[in-house]
């Protein structure tokens, strides 16, 4: 058992897991705000052996060295990868300080973002802010069938988007680290990303954060009258070259600040910007709930 757990953010457990908090810990404390710089999360951690966070506030280095009493971090958010996590994982290893994170635990709603969208674009299901009625993306309502469609990042969220889209009839390309046999069996087509954004009609990314890989070149292969969706928690983009090619004939979506990147993006006429997080459900926080209580368990024993 933990002397003192702290949620030094807010961390959307659901009633029973926030009761729960208390077996794992003498001194359980819960922060309802964001912290605004380091010397307030440091003096929110105090003397604290266990760290609970979401993904808006960032442990690093000189925040864990002026933390000494901590064993345990929990994050209660994604950990793809020490590269894009917001805790300083390569020196809390040096700490021996136990990290752990949650996955999968807000994809289905995702999915469901990115085929509503879609499906009010090609059918013209949409409506300007003054009511006008929005033309089909395509001029005549169309179906999903037969729409070339491109997955960059493969992984469990850009998996579950690729057969939804299958379903739906949608041929599907993909990038990844290396071709994934399941993709193959279900017809999915391992390109290099310049054939990928050439050769489809709407492009999804589904990177780890702080992951770029659409540049100038990307952008000139993709075209014009094309889609692109952004499902990430950062832009998969370089700025200047995703600008000039959003002033053309084309269209991004985008569901949170994050994945757009630019706020001052978030108005212009080619952008479909929801300033929420898709994947936050009813059903995601009891997943997340679930995982973050299965971590503190495994950690105590």
């Amino acid at each position: 058992m933990f002397e003192k757990l702290v949620a030094i953010e807010p961390i959307s457990l659901v009633d029973w897991a926030e009761k729960k908090l208390n077996s794992f810990a003498k001194e359980v404390v819960m922060f309802e705000d964001i912290p605004q710089d380091a010397d307030e999360i440091v003096n929110r951690i105090g003397d604290a052996d266990a760290v609970l966070l979401s993904y808006t506030t960032t442990l690093d280095k000189e925040i864990l060295k002026r933390c000494p009493n901590i064993k345990y971090i929990g994050m209660c958010c994604s950990l793809y990868s020490p590269e894009s996590a917001n805790v300083d994982i390569n020196y809390a290893k040096t700490r021996d300080i136990v990290v752990t994170g949650i996955r999968d635990y807000g994809d289905e709603g995702v999915v469901e973002y990115v085929v509503s969208e879609l499906v009010r674009c090609l059918h013209g299901f949409e409506t300007s802010p003054d009511g006008t009625k929005i033309a089909p993306w395509n001029g005549v309502a169309e179906e999903i069938t037969g729409l070339k469609c491109g997955i960059i990042g493969l992984g469990k969220l850009g998996g579950m988007i690729a057969d939804a889209l299958s379903f739906f009839g949608a041929t599907i390309d993909y990038v990844a680290r290396s071709e994934k046999e399941d993709a193959a069996k279900k017809g999915y087509k391992f390109v290099p990303i310049n054939d990928l954004m050439a050769n489809n009609d709407v492009v999804i990314c589904c990177l780890n954060k702080n992951t770029v890989l659409l540049h100038e070149r990307e952008f000139e292969s993709f075209g014009n009258h094309k889609i692109l969706f952004n499902v990430g928690l950062s832009r998969a983009w370089d700025e200047k070259p995703f600008i000039q090619w959003l002033s053309r004939n084309n269209r991004v979506y985008c569901d949170s600040p994050g994945a757009l990147g630019n706020e001052e993006l978030q108005s212009h006429p080619n952008v479909r910007f929801m300033n929420v997080s898709a994947g936050r459900t009813r059903q995601a926080f009891d997943r997340l709930s679930e995982k973050v209580i299965e971590n503190l368990s495994e950690y105590n024993g």
